[in-house]
């Protein structure tokens, strides 16, 4: 079961939720520097990560899985939300530029179903940004946070999941190094931790993102490798032997 969108809404509007909002929002804004008049689309629940994308692209959408539930957000054209399955996104082909999702992979019934209609739904070249539970992190493993639902992932196993739905990973990094502990979430010392984490512990953040982006051509060094051998021409005859009206064989010239 996925987490309801009440208990996520519950979650941001909290200290820890603040934090781990912050958090993303920081590594996202390193990622997205100009999105002006791009299409932007966020999978799972990602209203307190793209609220602030909403006055320079040219539209936001928020799709949320029909087991999470959804909320109405609007903007200046209407209502920005609509309840989906992972198998069937109500959009076009190569519709947006760029994707999120947050809450999205780690509840997710078939991951590479999910994938490969997020690739048909990106446009040529479009990025998507993957974030999810950190399978070596403290929010992982408490009950207590919407992170600690599903499976968590590490870098490594979101940049193969992402390669095998056709999209091309380009950058990874960590976030909220923050434990999921109530009186540490205070903005300065999340700050604090967020700092210290990335030099001391790296790998032990709350989160962990992977950027990749959607390619229709193959890079050159990717280019499988071995396919095509040098001929090997040896001293031995190399030809199908035939028989002869003798009866014994020849080799064929």
């Amino acid at each position: 079961m996925r987490e309801t969108v009440i208990r996520l809404e519950t979650f941001y509007a909290s200290p820890l939720g603040l934090a781990a909002q912050s958090a993303v929002k920081a590594r996202l804004s390193t990622l997205w520097t100009n999105v002006a008049g791009h299409n932007i689309l966020g999978f799972g629940y990602c209203w307190p990560m793209l609220n602030s994308y909403t006055k320079t692209a040219n539209r936001v959408v928020l799709a949320m899985p029909a087991g999470q539930g959804a909320l109405a957000h609007a903007n200046q054209r209407g209502v920005m939300t609509c309840l989906t399955e992972d198998d069937r996104l109500p959009f076009s082909d190569a519709t947006f530029d760029h994707i999120l999702c947050v809450h999205a992979i780690e509840e997710a019934a078939h991951v590479p179903t999910l994938l490969r209609e997020l690739w048909r739904v990106t446009r040529p070249e479009g990025r998507i940004v993957i974030v999810a539970s950190n399978r070596a992190g403290l929010w992982s493993r408490s009950e207590k946070v919407p992170f600690g639902s599903g499976r968590p992932y590490s870098k490594t196993q979101l940049r193969a999941v992402l390669t095998q739905a056709g999209f091309q990973p380009t950058v990874s990094s960590n976030a909220l190094y923050v434990p999921p502990m109530t009186r540490l979430a205070k903005p300065r010392i999340a700050r604090g931790f967020e700092q210290f984490g990335e030099v001391v512990w790296p790998s032990f953040s709350g989160l962990v993102l992977v950027e990749a982006i959607k390619r229709l051509y193959a890079e050159p060094g990717s280019v499988e490798r071995g396919l095509v051998r040098r001929p090997s021409f040896g001293a031995s005859p190399v030809a199908n032997p035939v028989a002869n009206p003798l009866g014994d064989t020849q080799n064929e010239r």
